[in-house]
């Protein structure tokens, strides 16, 4: 018997946002069967189960179609980005392609949700986001630590400013591979980034960028 698994699917990153068309939608439905359960996150992602002997098959045609298909769960969320509403290079489109293609799908203690703004609107919300990025100018800053969850919802504190494209993708993917490193158990980044410390993290995030 085939076992029941989640796929996560997500549109690419492009301006105006998350948008599926109707033939995505509808090659959506057709591969996953009428009887198949799709869940909208609150990530941006659509949950849909499928057995294990379909996924690699269903995998190929969505992306096949222009979608992005990762691992549901315990992963890294694909980058939850704005709608570039300053266009495409003044908000970055192609950084923020970058940057999810470099996370995306990565196997984490807790689902980890990192966003992405063009610009201080911040209309993504990244400073409610474990991790959050935003292009200020011509450069980055990156925030951590956010929570969205339950009564106590706190923003982000600025980990790094002003770092440029390279340093950023350096500094995310360290800070990544930390806690995959040092959480304890399924703990969540929130806690730990309150546990580590942010003075710790900036550390992580500067030798990784030195050691790029």
């Amino acid at each position: 018997m085939n076992e029941k698994i989640k796929i996560a699917i997500s549109p690419v990153i492009q301006l105006g946002g998350s948008l599926f068309t109707p033939n995505q939608l509808v090659k959506i439905g057709n591969s996953v069967g009428t009887d198949a359960k799709v869940e909208m996150t609150t990530f941006k992602q659509l949950y849909a189960e499928v057995t294990s002997e379909q996924r690699e098959a269903i995998k190929e045609e969505l992306e096949g179609i222009g979608l992005e298909v990762n691992p549901a769960g315990f992963v890294t969320k694909s980058l939850i980005a704005c709608n570039f509403c300053k266009g495409a290079e003044e908000a970055g489109l192609e950084t923020a392609k970058t940057l999810n293609k470099a996370i995306a799908g990565i196997e984490t203690p807790a689902p980890l949700k990192i966003g992405y703004a063009g610009c201080a609107l911040g209309t993504s919300e990244p400073l409610i986001k474990d991790i959050g990025v935003v292009k200020m100018r011509d450069k980055f800053d990156i925030y951590v630590g956010g929570e969205s969850k339950g009564l106590k919802t706190s923003f982000a504190k600025l980990l790094r400013s002003e770092i440029t494209e390279d340093q950023l993708i350096c500094a995310v993917t360290g800070i990544i591979d930390f806690y995959k490193e040092q959480a304890k158990g399924k703990e969540k980044f929130s806690k730990f980034v309150k546990r580590i410390s942010l003075e710790q993290l900036q550390q992580i995030a500067e030798e990784s960028i030195e050691g790029r």
